[in-house]
């Protein structure tokens, strides 16, 4: 929609020797207007949509028959756009396919209509995995931004795995990256779908939704406590040595005052 990112989107294929006839870049309004409807469905779907985009929302009521957007019952609030992304990337994914998308970390608890949107989605088992990344990843976004990835029937089981990568991260200058390493431990919890603490934790549908359809990783996912360990007894034992050590303190300056006294 945004003429400049348009024409950066093409030149970045180009300097990726990606070929003009390999890719069909359109300047269009996504949510309004879709161009590639007749190409789908697709296996692969990434996307890192903008972030609380405006749209017309309740206020265009043609919008509600919309095959993208109609099996959820409601619209995603004039005020973000985001899980309307999601419902129109959901239409275009294939029954065997899988789609990744970066997420603004509020459209996974809050509530309203992007509550009921996310009952959809859980009902329908359609999430299959919610990774919490580190802050200050982005460009020009300092938030820690999520990635939902759903699948419609490659799932084996009706459970969402939660996986927390929020610790996996490298400082270079003041932004985080995320090393091959992070990259490999996050693919590797993924493929393993199962519990491992501090990191990641499968959760029933049927549980997600009696928590209020939360699918915030850290809602789930055991943060491990990094403070340090006090050990009382040692403390007091300590407190108890040293009140002892002041009490013989005091006798003795008492003891040298009465002696300058005298």
């Amino acid at each position: 929609m945004n003429p400049t990112t348009y024409n950066l989107c093409r030149i970045n294929m180009f300097l990726h020797n990606v070929n003009f006839d390999n890719f069909d870049i359109r300047l269009e309004d996504t949510l309004l207007r879709p161009q590639h409807m007749q190409d789908a469905p697709f296996d692969a779907i990434v996307s890192n949509p903008p972030y609380s985009l405006k749209w017309d929302g309740k206020e265009n009521p043609i919008l509600m028959n919309d095959p993208r957007y109609a099996p959820a019952g409601v619209l995603a609030p004039k005020s973000a756009a985001d899980l309307a992304f999601t419902m129109h990337m959901l239409w275009h994914l294939s029954e065997r396919g899988t789609a990744a998308i970066v997420e603004f970390p509020g459209v996974l608890y809050r509530g309203g209509d992007e509550k009921k949107i996310r009952q959809y989605l859980i009902k329908n088992n359609y999430v299959d995995t919610v990774i919490q990344l580190p802050a200050n990843l982005f460009f020009g976004v300092g938030i820690a931004t999520c990635i939902i990835v759903l699948k419609k029937s490659a799932k084996t089981d009706s459970k969402v795995l939660f996986i927390d990568a929020s610790k996996l991260f490298t400082k270079n200058g003041n932004k985080n990256l995320l090393l091959p390493e992070h990259q490999d431990k996050i693919m590797q919890l993924f493929q393993a779908r199962k519990d491992e603490q501090y990191l990641a934790k499968l959760v029933s549908n049927d549980d997600i939704l009696e928590n209020e359809s939360n699918l915030s990783v850290s809602a789930y996912v055991e943060q491990e406590d990094t403070r340090e360990v006090i050990n009382i007894e040692e403390v007091n034992a300590s407190l108890e040595s040293l009140i002892k050590e002041g009490n013989e303190l005091n006798e003795k300056i008492e003891a040298i005052i009465k002696e300058l006294e005298k």
